[in-house]
């Protein structure tokens, strides 16, 4: 075989591996956008069930029998209520359907008529316009995840209860509004009354503290290792750990806020001042990574140029080297700060899990946050818990994308070219 022919043997050969290695690099990049799209496709199929809620709208009589001015806030509202649908449907006798009645309605209806009757005594002796949300069941058959066709032992409601729905529906009584409360609403045993908002700013609260701890501690550093430490074994150790803290899995850093700031310091429990503070510990080595990378992207004749007509080393550094960076250090803090969004095994082992009816006003109250929420409500029982944990999974992306662009844009905006 002469030289040329071995030569085209071996290049149809590297040719035909570079086909197959090309295939098989976009089959792999196919395989991926399937599942995500499978992914987001299974979260939209189910969360958008969560984005409406069933209502029913009554006329309901503030009997001032039962409920007198003098005693409010207190008062058997749910008596009145329970009079109101009686009055819909006569023919209910027994104390047992009349309370399986009004359980069409949810357990917040009372307090809703007790806020509005508490904001305006004159509404005590007259009939107003209520509209509230049905309990989780009928929700649950409006939007037609209860099969009717089920036996009626198998079902959570029984055909007369159907059939008290339907009427109420077929009278226009029925309405399935924007739910506004998956956002508005703090968390709540009840499926048609918990919202993300206790949530949202505990996330709010936590990544508030962990920016002004990580960001400025972080920056700091790297600028110190970057540009003034000594090269020497100390430098080198020091650099190591930072790159391998980046790697560290995130339930260490529970672990040792568990240890250390509850442990130790008696910080409290379920707070976002501890949240803040494990995420801050997560984030600082993505900062200080970022950091290093964005300052060593800077052309040294910058540095040359400054320190030639008589800058010293910190006029260097802070006034030319750092606002070039900073694009690259914002970029990779927002990155950052976006990961720690995402994280959930550091903050259920500080107790971030529990179970809170009221969305905190600072930092020291206890709260959840969107991750640990999602996975509340993921463990819960109820079958309405579904819709909304996709919901908030949904939610949870979209700041996730939002974080993202954010970054994206400020890089190429800002983004320099040497």
């Amino acid at each position: 075989m002469t030289t040329s022919e071995a030569v085209k043997k071996s290049l149809a050969a590297r040719n035909r591996k570079q086909v197959l290695f090309k295939g098989v690099g976009l089959g792999a990049v196919a395989l991926a956008f399937l599942m995500l799209v499978v992914l987001v496709g299974s979260l939209l199929s189910t969360g958008y069930k969560a984005l409406t809620q069933t209502h029913v709208t009554l006329e309901v009589f503030v009997d001032p029998e039962v409920i007198a001015a003098e005693k409010l806030p207190r008062g058997n509202f749910k008596k009145v209520l329970q009079a109101s649908m009686q009055s819909l449907f006569p023919e209910v006798s027994s104390s047992r359907e009349q309370r399986r009645l009004v359980g069409m309605l949810s357990n917040g209806a009372q307090f809703e008529l007790r806020d509005m009757i508490v904001d305006n005594p004159a509404l005590i002796g007259k009939s107003v316009t209520l509209t509230v949300p049905t309990s989780d069941p009928y929700d649950q058959l409006n939007k037609e995840l209860i099969d009717r066709e089920t036996p009626e032992q198998n079902r959570r409601l029984n055909d007369l209860e159907i059939e008290w729905f339907d009427q109420l529906k077929s009278a226009g009584a029925i309405t399935s509004p924007l739910n506004t409360g998956l956002i508005t609403n703090s968390d709540s045993r009840f499926p048609e009354l918990a919202g993300l908002r206790g949530a949202l700013i505990g996330s709010f609260w936590a990544l508030f503290v962990c920016f002004w701890i990580s960001f400025p501690l972080g920056i700091g550093a790297a600028i110190y290792l970057e540009e003034f430490a000594p090269k020497n074994r100390a430098s080198d150790f020091i650099e190591v750990n930072i790159n391998n803290l980046a790697a560290v899995p995130s339930v260490v850093f529970g672990l040792l806020a568990l240890a250390v700031f509850i442990g130790w310091f008696g910080m409290p429990r379920s707070a976002p001042l501890v949240g803040g503070m494990t995420l801050a510990l997560m984030t600082m080595p993505t900062i200080i990574i970022a950091t290093r990378a964005a300052l060593k992207a800077i052309p040294p004749s910058i540095r040359e140029a400054a320190l030639g007509i008589g800058a010293s080393r910190q006029q260097v550094v802070f006034h030319h080297v750092l606002p070039l960076a900073m694009p690259g250090i914002l970029t990779g803090t927002i990155i950052g700060l976006a990961q720690a969004l995402g994280e959930t095994a550091p903050l259920l082992l500080i107790g971030m899990n529990a179970f809170i009816a009221a969305a905190p006003g600072s930092p020291l109250d206890s709260s959840t946050a969107l991750p640990t929420q999602i996975f509340i409500w993921a463990d819960s029982p109820e079958r309405g818990f579904v819709s909304r944990t996709s919901a908030a999974i949904l939610v949870l992306l979209g700041f996730l994308i939002i974080m993202n662009s954010l970054a994206i844009f400020l890089r190429n905006k800002f983004e320099r070219k040497w």
